[in-house]
């Protein structure tokens, strides 16, 4: 585990005080169910062959914020704060989409977990950085979860992801 994720400073106070009312507390690490999760995904295939890449990112991601309900309070600063619910198995069905985005990413993508008011799909990549993927396109949200959780919770806009 990265030693700076047992600091009490490490987020705004907003998004800490979202984070810990869900549950959340600074050098959380639950590895078994992230394992549990990682090998869910490696077992399922869809029905036309694909399957879910599994990356340390992901893992470490879910070791530490796996299955957090989280809800925001107050106003966000350019677009409403999303409620989260952190279960990489919402993506379950998706394996095909999230290669396809991968792929033109040049990356890898793995499920995060979902924003629950509109069910968009959240996602990591090998690098770590997050995406959200929803009806209207695909999203970057961060460099690292970290930072995909303050814009989130913090209810900054995200980057449109265009063909470029």
């Amino acid at each position: 585990m990265h030693p700076d994720r047992t600091t009490s400073t490490r987020f705004a106070v907003p998004v800490d005080a979202a984070l810990r009312t869900a549950g959340w507390q600074p050098g959380q690490w639950d590895i078994k169910q992230a394992e549990a999760w990682a090998d869910a995904l490696r077992a399922h295939t869809s029905p036309a062959g694909h399957r879910h890449a599994v990356f340390p990112a992901a893992v470490e991601a879910w070791a530490e914020f796996g299955g957090l309900r989280i809800t925001p309070t107050g106003p966000g600063r350019q677009v409403a704060p999303a409620a989260l619910h952190l279960d990489p198995l919402h993506g379950l069905h998706l394996a095909r989409t999230l290669g396809d985005l991968g792929r033109a990413l040049n990356t890898e993508l793995c499920p995060l977990g979902e924003e629950s008011d509109t069910g968009a799909l959240l996602a990591i990549d090998a690098e770590g950085r997050v995406y959200t993927l929803d009806h209207t396109g695909d999203w970057y949200l961060g460099p690292d979860i970290d930072r995909a959780l303050a814009a989130l919770i913090g209810g900054i806009q995200p980057v449109r992801l265009t063909a470029g």
